[in-house]
């Protein structure tokens, strides 16, 4: 991942959580809200006088039309919203249920919780719905109520469910690709540009370069622009996001080869007609994400790369050229390897070509595949749904057992403020009670003048749900608040007539949920996210250094058990998690973000190093001294990589000397030319030593991760 890129830095450094900003989604999202939520409630209150109904149909709405915002096309949105309609339903009288015995609904809430949470790993509509399905469970969990009020309620959620996703539906912009498809597009396209320019010997290559860098950039941007991947489960979805990593990688490829060669028109034509075929199917990607038509030929790349391969057999090892040769030929190569397997990503992520490159699509399979890694408490997922079912299974104890009147309000608070942190949930539960604090004496003043006269109240109502629905991720959380609060206020005060005691009664409650939330994010994880990111970039170097040396060994004819990569790519996806909850937590960041950046860059270097490596035909030939010492290099490098590891999850307890990379002898000079198959086993060394110089460049930033968790949390 590109860690200079302008937008990135841009984007993470803006003060999004205090200043108010303007947004077109939010102004949408505000204007269904304003015109459902106040109409439902109206029409459950005034035509069907029904009470359960009208709490159920406001909340609702709330849950479909704003704490949901799911992406997508039309279809995509209809499924979402129909997903969380039934997963809605299935919540809420399951909570009913659990309502009427305090044991019972702590079990249920400890379950039912972690489930729902750490079903966002199945993509980003999942973990966007999560929190409008949790409020389905806890108004009835955590509300006095029989099983005979469940149709009632069941009439209320249905109700908001379909008014709200026609609203979502007919008030939605057209989306004919995402953004994160274009972006992948765009790489493509401007790679296939610069190694074109390259080709040719064209003097403005540098133009072309800079346009290439950009694009992988913004790619890269769009990508980690959220705190979730923006992909789901679905063929095409997971096909998308494997094509955005092997993208990045193939730019650094690409400029790192042109760097040494920035001028191909004099390079042998077997490596520029392989070359050319690796543009050819840049621009093929291109054309498939853009949904153009066109006919990729991911055989004739591998052709050219066999074509290769036999040049390189046929020209002498004493030959002058020989040595440069396999150096061009490994860049050339590793780029074919990188595009071909780009391709076969894209037409998986085609629409419509998905179902016939990889079967199978959404399945019970698939979410077992993407889940099964994030089982681990390495796993960022893992961790804050344990720590969001934790939290919210003692605001419903304490609720019970404290007899609050509105023990809803007490787990609303604090599932509203719990955070990655513990230094984050604090700060967010002072936001949260000034905001309260503030919507209380507002709608005090509001009552007091108004009083409680009901064509008054009807008129506040839609105001106070435009701006409390306009306020997430737009405006300060604590004039959200203060807004939610105001709407609260006069939702009773229509139901049941109060005055401003209603808002005092909230700050009570509120206040014992921001209080559950500071001692269960005190106890569970008070690092949050920053611890969960070391460990697993321990993981990711292990894993990924492990892989490398299997990988190499095979590629040496050192084993012939082919390499496996499972373990070094489900590392790396709880790596990626953990780096986006980190960078969306709230509170200041101790460890710098390119740092961070650099170090995940480490990790997918090496992974995706072993997976070129692993593509590497089997010599089923007797070991000789040169492979025996690319082998132990191999293994040097996976050493460095683990002792690096236990510098970053501390597992080394003691006093860890300097890293430094390793130094190899080139085993050439040491065991000269006479070799069988020498250039498959030099592109081994080629591979070797592509990696070894970047290593340096990870030392600091992993002491800088190793002494901040040394610190104490609350710094």
């Amino acid at each position: 991942m590109a860690i200079d890129s302008p937008a990135l830095k841009t984007r993470l450094a803006r003060p999004r959580d205090w200043v108010p900003q303007w947004s077109t989604p939010a102004a949408l999202r505000a204007v269904r809200a304003t015109l459902v939520v106040p109409a439902l409630f109206a029409f459950s209150i005034k035509v069907l006088g029904d009470l359960q109904v009208a709490t159920f149909a406001a909340f609702g709405g709330f849950a479909t039309l704003v704490l949901a915002s799911f992406g997508g096309d039309r279809a995509d949105k209809l499924r979402a919203h129909f997903g969380l309609a039934v997963t809605g339903s299935v919540l809420l009288v399951v909570g009913t249920a659990a309502s009427a015995s305090l044991p019972l609904a702590a079990v249920v809430t400890l379950i039912v919780t972690f489930l729902v949470l750490f079903g966002g790993v199945a993509g980003p509509n999942a973990a966007s719905g999560g929190t409008a399905a949790l409020l389905a469970y806890v108004l009835p969990a955590a509300s006095p109520g029989t099983m005979s009020m469940v149709p009632a309620r069941l009439g209320g959620w249905w109700l908001a469910s379909v008014v709200g996703t026609a609203a979502v539906l007919l008030l939605s912009p057209r989306s004919p690709a995402t953004a994160l498809r274009d972006a992948t597009a765009r790489a493509a396209g401007t790679m296939a540009d610069y190694l074109d320019a390259a080709l040719r010997g064209d003097p403005g290559v540098s133009t072309a370069r800079e346009a290439a860098i950009e694009a992988k950039h913004r790619l890269i941007d769009e990508f980690t622009a959220t705190p979730y991947r923006p992909t789901g489960l679905a063929a095409a979805d997971q096909a998308l996001n494997s094509l955005v990593g092997l993208l990045e990688w193939c730019g650094s490829v690409i400029a790192d080869a042109l760097h040494e060669y920035p001028d191909l028109s004099g390079a042998p034509e077997v490596e520029r007609k392989l070359l050319a075929d690796a543009t050819a199917g840049l621009r093929t990607i291109d054309r498939l994400l853009s949904g153009e038509p066109a006919t990729p030929d991911p055989e004739e790349l591998e052709r050219s790369v066999q074509r290769s391969v036999e040049w390189l057999r046929d020209l002498s090892s004493d030959d002058p050229r020989y040595a440069d040769a396999v150096h061009l030929s490994f860049h050339a190569r590793t780029t074919a390897f990188a595009v071909g397997t780009a391709i076969v990503e894209a037409l998986a992520a085609t629409p419509g070509r998905a179902r016939l490159i990889r079967p199978g699509g959404l399945s019970l399979a698939a979410l077992t595949r993407v889940a099964s890694p994030q089982a681990s408490i390495r796993s960022v997922w893992f961790v804050n749904s344990l720590r969001g079912a934790a939290a919210l299974t003692a605001a419903v104890v304490v609720a019970g057992v404290s007899g609050v009147e509105h023990g809803f309000w007490v787990v609303l608070g604090t599932l509203s403020v719990l955070r990655g942190n513990a230094a984050a949930t604090g700060s967010t539960a002072l936001r949260a009670l000034a905001g309260t604090a503030l919507g209380v004496v507002i709608g005090a003043l509001l009552l007091l003048v108004i009083g409680t006269s009901a064509p008054a109240l009807w008129i506040a109502l839609p105001v106070a749900v435009l701006v409390a629905a306009y306020a997430p991720g737009a405006l300060p959380f604590t004039a959200g608040q203060a807004a939610f609060t105001l709407t609260v206020s006069v939702l009773f005060n229509l139901l049941a007539p109060a005055g401003w005691q209603i808002g005092v009664v909230r700050i009570e409650d509120v206040a014992i949920g921001c209080a559950v939330s500071l001692v269960v994010g005190a106890l569970f994880w008070p690092r949050g996210a920053g611890a969960v990111v070391a460990d697993d970039l321990a993981d990711a170097f292990r894993t990924g250094g492990a892989y490398l040396a299997a990988a190499a060994n095979w590629a040496l004819g050192l084993r012939h058990e082919p390499p496996a990569p499972a373990a070094a790519s489900a590392a790396g996806a709880r790596l990626d998690d953990a780096l986006r909850g980190f960078l969306s937590e709230q509170g200041t960041k101790h460890v710098p973000k390119p740092d961070l950046w650099r170090l995940v860059m480490g990790t997918i270097r090496a992974r995706l190093t072993a997976h070129s490596l692993a593509g590497l035909p089997n010599p089923h030939a007797d070991p000789d001294p040169f492979r025996r010492m690319l082998g132990e290099q191999a293994g040097q490098l996976a050493a460095w990589y683990d002792h690096l590891a236990s510098r970053l999850d501390r597992t080394d307890h003691g006093d860890v000397p300097m890293l430094a990379p390793p130094e190899f002898a080139d085993p050439l000079q040491t065991h000269g030319t006479s070799v069988r198959d020498l250039a498959c086993a030099l592109w081994v060394h080629e591979h070797i030593k592509h990696i070894t110089p970047r290593l340096a460049e990870l030392v600091e930033p992993a002491g800088v991760v190793a002494a901040q968790r040394h610190r104490p949390w609350w710094r």
